[in-house]
């Protein structure tokens, strides 16, 4: 017999961008934006994608690493308000098991010094020991200095 679990966290991660944010949200809305900072180094594999940015749309990559371990990503959007807030469900697999499923809001806001004051919010359930919210978070702090970098 197989144990199941599910493991619940919540984090938050902000950020100053000097950059616009007419321009932050364009790096999450635009696919050839979100390409040079979401998902992982150039040199993995990526297959399946799909991005369809808008209310009800999907958004959809598998990653495949070297040694043939298969990641999947596979979000929802469900609110969208231009330059100040995206909510999106997502759930990721490994080799074709559901690992996680989340909720994310991001809010971008123009920052009183200039640029745009960011924060990333995830909450999400981490199933049967396959994920867990420290690997998630650090994941996201990764993508988030990405982010930054291809906002330089």
């Amino acid at each position: 017999m197989t144990s199941h679990s599910a493991v619940h966290d919540t984090f938050r991660i902000d950020r100053h961008f000097d950059a616009s944010p007419d321009r932050v949200f364009h790096a999450f809305a635009d696919p050839a934006a979100k390409a040079r900072w979401f998902g992982g180094p150039a040199e993995m594999k990526r297959e399946d994608e799909s991005f369809d940015f808008r209310e009800g749309g999907r958004e959809t990559m598998v990653t495949v690493f070297d040694d043939g371990t298969r990641y999947g990503f596979y979000a929802t959007y469900v609110d969208i308000v231009p330059a100040e807030r995206i909510v999106y469900t997502y759930e990721m697999t490994m080799n074709g098991q559901r690992i996680s499923a989340s909720v994310v809001t991001v809010e971008v806001r123009g920052g009183q010094a200039g640029g745009t004051d960011f924060a990333v919010v995830e909450q999400g359930v981490y199933l049967d020991g396959l994920d867990n919210s420290a690997q998630r978070r650090q994941g996201t702090e990764d993508l988030m200095d990405a982010l930054g970098k291809s906002l330089s």
